[in-house]
């Protein structure tokens, strides 16, 4: 059953669980250097059961995917995230505020080309990931916002994925009525790709290639109902597509939204992280006992 003010599309959220022994592990924490990538890991201490990927948001860094990296490492996942380029160590030391304002000020030729670098990016750092911690199990992405964004179109050129959770995120990089995240919402003037951003849209953009999804991946969005920046429409428009295709997949995609929740909130909101996580790493309900 859903809580009071969220709406669920999709499957029913029966696999959220509490009290797990993975909860209690200890945990190793690490970084690394990948091709020129910066990469940070965090594992149990014990064997890992999978490998979680989780991605910041724009002008975000890894040390901001930390709480999350331990949470899933606490499920039993080796837990891995990297900084985009222009993000975190790969920045030149100016503010974030700055590097989304320019990426917002040309959306798509700026935009596309960092989800398409991000997402291939991925590839490389689960190889490197399942080279080095030779894991097996599950692999499992997520992300927040345009990390969200990229979690979704790794799914589609990557089957060892088997599980998806994105955070006020969408599959469709056109993100039609995007505004600003203000107090008074501006419609943003996305501009036009040039020949290089326009590579990677035709290639990645998740909704434009729903035949990669129709596999045994399960997806599952979290959108805020406020949310004017990423709005829920295209993860409602998307599964929507992907039913009618395939009506099996009513059981394994579905778009939560969180009722008065804008961008911002849904980012920063614990509701959203722990239905994540439990959607990526599910958890077996404790028996109710009976007080009959």
């Amino acid at each position: 059953m859903s809580s009071p003010g969220v709406q669920t599309v999709g499957v029913e959220r029966g696999d959220a669980g509490s009290g797990s022994p993975g909860s209690r592990r200890e945990l190793n924490r690490g970084s690394d250097v990948v091709d020129g990538i910066p990469v940070r890991w965090v594992a149990p201490d014990g064997a890992a059961t999978g490998t979680a990927i989780w991605l910041t948001h724009l002008g975000g860094s890894t040390d901001q995917t930390q709480p999350m990296l331990g949470r899933l490492a606490r499920r039993g996942f080796l837990a891995v995230s990297f900084d985009p380029p222009g993000h975190g160590r790969r920045g030149d030391g100016s503010p974030p505020w700055q590097l989304v304002g320019y990426v917002l000020a040309s959306f798509r030729r700026r935009m596309w080309p960092l989800l398409g670098q991000t997402t291939l990016e991925c590839l490389r750092v689960l190889d490197w990931a399942d080279d080095r911690f030779e894991v097996g199990g599950p692999h499992v992405a997520g992300g927040v916002s345009m990390g969200g964004d990229v979690a979704v179109a790794l799914a589609g050129i990557d089957e060892r994925i088997a599980r998806v959770s994105a955070l006020v995120a969408t599959p469709d990089w056109t993100r039609p009525g995007m505004h600003t995240v203000e107090d008074e919402p501006q419609l943003i003037d996305q501009g036009k790709a040039d020949s290089y951003a326009q590579w990677f849209y035709d290639r990645l953009d998740p909704i434009t290639h729903l035949e990669a999804y129709e596999r045994a991946v399960a997806i599952s969005f979290h959108c805020g109902s406020q949310d004017r920046h990423v709005p829920s429409e295209g993860a409602q428009r998307f599964r929507s597509a992907l039913v009618q295709r395939d009506p099996s997949v009513v059981e394994r995609v579905r778009v939560t939204t969180y009722e008065g929740l804008s961008h911002l909130d849904g980012a920063r909101d614990d509701r959203l992280y722990t239905d994540a996580l439990n959607w990526l790493a599910p958890t077996p309900q404790r028996p109710v006992p009976d007080r009959g």
